[in-house]
């Protein structure tokens, strides 16, 4: 969804001409798959984060326009709400300090863009849901001026035919309310993981991070709160089902599939998640383009799939495949996007080691872990994890049910390690970021845990909820600062 669309209206006509070219890309696609040399001798990573807009007080800052127009850096972007930015890390190999440099970058881009954002009275902060967002700031108007966003809201709006309808509980609090756009998907902000893959490679990438995607939630959580109440651990899954979906309840009842989708089986091609796309999922954005993908191909160029591209990028797998062409060369990628930002930079990129490590190691397995799993019970795990945190106990396959902490320490850290070995990451690398998910795992800390019991000490020395969740906002935003893990903090 980075393509930049102009203000439009789209007629029946559109939209019966936009599915016949989905559809001819798509057969063009595996007709690339049969005979195109994809991009796969050196293996690229890549890294996105975003970020939360916060003024002096820790309330939201809607200036992302004004901040981003101080940077004037083409690595940063705009993103759904007022309050949000995105940064963009420059794709990498792992081998030779990638993740190093990976850290480093990150750390330079958000320095300079904390900087710049600090001269219009804004900060950046790393959470996974900005906690002082209000009921004020699910409004329309809190959109970014970009005609893109408000385009997806008028389309969602009208295939869903009613307001979107949020309805979270926590384990002691409940969050209900409605909303007439699509601004409550901008409170979730993520870091996106890229691993690059060959095609018969990608299913069983994919394969492993759907099986793995409980396990990163359980030890990465980092969003306890929404709109002052406390709901889930990571209660951006939830408000990101919810807030993109376009089915009305009848709908629902009927089983039609949800845009944010988990999905509903093992893949043996990544043919397969795009053919799902099509088959499944109405045109959000039916914009057609002139270029013919089976003409290109046929002479010889490697032709763009814009409608099919397009399309997947409307459908919010929670680990999307993506099909892309860089410097004429088609090339697959996994993007893992399930992960909450921040605390801190170290944080992410031990998030990222774990993950890279680890499905590396899995895809690469004599004997799938897929093989030896229901997906539902994939799906389960991702669910509980989400909803519990480092608490959840999650189904592995020959251990049964065991506490995601646990299964960590005890089984998927010596995975991950030997993964990062294979991509050739150096073993001083390698051990310090696993290290912090180590240590997380055994103080039983991640963002959600720390942020949580912070504000039960606030509110229990008397502060309110908003209060407690501004002041624990900005203690946790000068925390972030220091890069010092999360478990470290005090």
């Amino acid at each position: 969804m980075g393509k930049e669309v102009a203000a439009q209206e789209f007629s029946r006509a559109d939209r019966t001409r936009h599915r016949e070219k989905v559809r001819l890309c798509l057969d063009v696609f595996a007709r690339m798959l049969r005979e195109s040399a994809f991009e796969t001798d050196d293996p690229m990573t890549g890294l996105e984060v975003e970020l939360n807009l916060i003024d002096d007080a820790g309330d939201p800052a809607l200036k992302n326009g004004e901040v981003l127009a101080n940077l004037a850096d083409p690595d940063f972007q705009t993103e759904l709400g007022q309050f949000n930015i995105e940064v963009n890390v420059p794709p990498s190999t792992l081998r030779d300090g990638g993740l190093g440099a990976f850290e480093a970058s990150l750390r330079r881009s958000l320095n300079a863009a904390e900087e710049k954002a600090s001269e219009v009275g804004a900060h950046l902060v790393m959470i996974g849901v900005l906690p002082t967002l209000g009921e004020g700031h699910m409004a329309t108007e809190t959109l970014s001026p970009n005609p893109r966003y408000r385009l997806l809201s008028e389309q969602i709006l009208a295939a869903r035919g009613e307001d979107i309808l949020i309805d979270i509980t926590g384990p002691s609090e409940r969050l209900r309310t409605t909303a007439d756009s699509i601004i409550p998907e901008a409170a979730c902000t993520s870091t996106q993981l890229h691993v690059q893959t060959t095609p018969d490679t990608f299913a069983a990438y994919w394969n492993a991070s759907q099986a793995i995607a409980g396990v990163q939630l359980a030890i990465s959580a980092n969003s306890p709160y929404l709109l002052g109440r406390e709901l889930w651990r990571e209660t951006r899954i939830p408000l990101f089902e919810q807030a993109t979906d376009t089915r009305s309840e009848e709908l629902k009842v009927q089983g039609v599939r949800p845009r944010v989708w988990f999905g509903e089986r093992w893949i043996t091609s990544v043919f397969d998640l795009f053919e799902e796309n099509v088959r499944y999922f109405p045109a959000l954005l039916p914009i057609t383009e002139d270029q013919d993908p089976q003409a290109e191909l046929d002479a010889g160029r490697t032709p763009d799939l814009a409608e099919l591209r397009l399309h997947n990028g409307t459908v919010y797998r929670w680990n999307r495949p993506i099909y892309d062409v860089a410097d004429g060369v088609p090339h697959l990628r996994v993007e893992n996007r399930l992960l909450a930002a921040g605390p801190t930079v170290s944080d992410t990129m031990a998030n990222a080691a774990f993950y890279f490590g680890l499905v590396r190691s899995l895809a690469e397995a004599d004997r799938p872990l897929w093989s030896q799993m229901s997906f539902s019970a994939a799906e389960e795990n991702f669910h509980s994890a989400a909803e519990q945190g480092a608490e959840a106990r999650l189904y592995w396959p020959g251990v049964g049910q065991v506490s995601a902490t646990e299964l960590v320490l005890r089984r998927l850290l010596p995975l991950a390690a030997r993964g990062l070995d294979s991509w050739g990451v150096e073993p001083a690398e390698r051990d310090r970021l696993l290290g912090i998910v180590e240590q997380r795992c055994l103080a039983h800390t991640n963002g959600a845990e720390w942020f949580v019991r912070r504000v039960e000490d606030r509110e229990a020395a008397g502060d309110d909820r908003w209060s407690a969740l501004r002041g624990t906002l900005l203690d946790y935003r000068e925390r972030m600062h220091s890069n010092e893990p999360v478990h470290a903090w005090d």
